[in-house]
């Protein structure tokens, strides 16, 4: 049997990390632990850098523990030391805690903000529409792990009488660039505070020469105007109970109107917003369901009522960006496995961080071959993912950096799919829920305690 020796030797971020590196240069992720002063403060072994990559990583591997994710992570350096009979000391889980706790999560919304902007130009397939840059706004829940802690900051959901919801929930609003599924702001929220009021606050990252799309859940009068501040176009759905006068009937079917501000924008001197109007049917499980959506676009000639409806069913794309967050990329029963709310808000952003890393090596992939990003299949690339995180370390010359790139970029390229086919699915499940009731607070370290049953041998009688 041979012995190996532990070395603790400082690990270099710009080793680990050389798979993301495109995408994530070391330079950013200096710039951003120096503008939150998340630097350690003395010669650690977990130092913040190397945390970061951490917490990143615990989503390429989503079903594995702290402990084995740092292994997955380090693998490829593993390898390398075998040889020489030498392997890396892995510390123990609650080491990773306490540096997790020591970091926060200032340093990973930082980052978040420094790296993550639309990428598509004018040759990305389906990223504009006559010059626009197509852009989607919307939001989604999720479970936390159910403690005192995250329950008393992000809440439950309401239940009926005299039960409580199993999990607390988190929020997220997302604001997608269509095209490239790319996520380029994201807001992170407790579960009593509503998607319209964070969808308005992601406004911040929309600018001229976009067309940003939202759902009839989202329709404000505060969302639109906020929206025409950012000198952004408008195309969202309306619900059924909101009216509009017909002032001019367009010769695309569509018509101009107006919306009136709400009370507390009228009380702030907010005055009537002209908007086009555009109503279309669509066949919903053959039953004609009729569809509103109101735009500021008033050129029928570039931008007729046909056009605006077909390419307002992209908006749909954010939807595909949370399955691949929530699905994919991180297939977990309970999708986050903190314990406290800060490390939680950590998290979160280290998995928007990682998507972002996988989906803008897909968008070089799919510029190199000439093909939409929507083609490249999700799942595929993150396997890629996870292999090149350890081929990448098996050299330590820089200029051959962009070989190992380049290798990743090939890999990925294996992977187009065929153009999506126009089909929906009912929603519905195959197998229905289990059978046994569900777990309540009340049984929750009730169960018996395990005895040890005293055996005694039994002699046959002898006549």
């Amino acid at each position: 049997m041979i012995n190996f020796n532990l070395t603790t030797a400082k690990l270099k971020p710009e080793i680990i990390g050389k798979a993301i590196e495109k995408i994530i240069p070391l330079s950013i992720m200096e710039k951003a632990i120096s503008q939150t002063n998340s630097e350690q403060k003395r010669h650690r072994m977990l130092p913040t850098n190397i945390i970061i990559l951490l917490v990143i990583s615990l989503n390429f591997w989503s079903r594995d523990s702290v402990v084995d994710v740092w292994k997955n992570l380090l693998e490829g350096l593993m390898s390398e030391l075998i040889p020489q009979k030498i392997r890396y000391y892995t510390p123990k889980s609650s080491s990773f805690t306490e540096a997790r706790q020591r970091v926060g999560a200032g340093v990973m919304a930082r980052l978040f903000k420094l790296i993550c902007a639309v990428r598509a130009t004018k040759k990305t397939e389906g990223a504009f529409l006559r010059g626009l840059r197509l852009m989607s706004i919307d939001g989604s829940l999720f479970d936390i792990p159910d403690t005192e802690n995250n329950a008393r900051v992000f809440g439950y959901p309401g239940s009926r009488r005299g039960t409580r919801a199993a999990f607390p929930k988190a929020r997220l609003v997302l604001l997608v660039e269509s095209g490239t599924h790319l996520i380029v702001d994201a807001l992170i929220s407790p579960y009593k505070m509503g998607e319209r009021r964070k969808a308005i606050q992601l406004l911040r990252s929309v600018n001229r020469g976009m067309l940003l799309m939202w759902d009839r859940g989202l329709h404000s009068y505060r969302m639109v105007y906020k929206t025409l501040k950012q000198k952004a176009h408008i195309l969202g759905r309306v619900p059924a109970n909101v009216k509009f006068e017909v002032i001019k009937v367009f010769d695309d079917g569509s018509y101009l109107s107006w919306i009136a501000p709400d009370r507390k924008s009228k009380k702030k001197g907010a005055k009537k917003i002209k908007v086009r109007v555009i109503e279309y049917i669509v066949l919903e499980e053959g039953k004609e369901v009729v569809y509103r959506l109101i735009t500021d676009l008033m050129d029928i000639n570039k931008f007729p009522a046909l056009i605006l409806a077909q390419e307002y069913h992209s908006r749909w794309e954010i939807e595909n960006t949370l399955d691949e967050l929530k699905t994919h990329l991180n297939g977990r029963k309970t999708m986050i496995r903190s314990k406290n709310p800060r490390e939680v808000v950590q998290e979160i952003y280290g998995w928007l961080i990682a998507h972002y890393c996988i989906r803008a090596t897909m968008f070089d992939t799919a510029t190199e071959k000439g093909v939409s990003p929507l083609r490249i299949s999700f799942t595929g690339s993150l396997k890629v993912m996870r292999r090149a995180i350890n081929v990448c370390q098996s050299t330590q010359k820089p200029e051959l950096d962009d070989h190992y790139y380049s290798w990743m970029i090939a890999e990925m390229g294996d992977l187009i799919i065929p153009p999506r086919q126009n089909r929906s699915n009912p929603r519905v499940v195959k197998k229905p829920r289990s059978k046994f009731n569900s777990c309540k607070p009340k049984y929750r370290g009730n169960g018996t305690i395990l005895k040890i049953p005293n055996y005694e041998i039994c002699y046959p009688k002898v006549a």
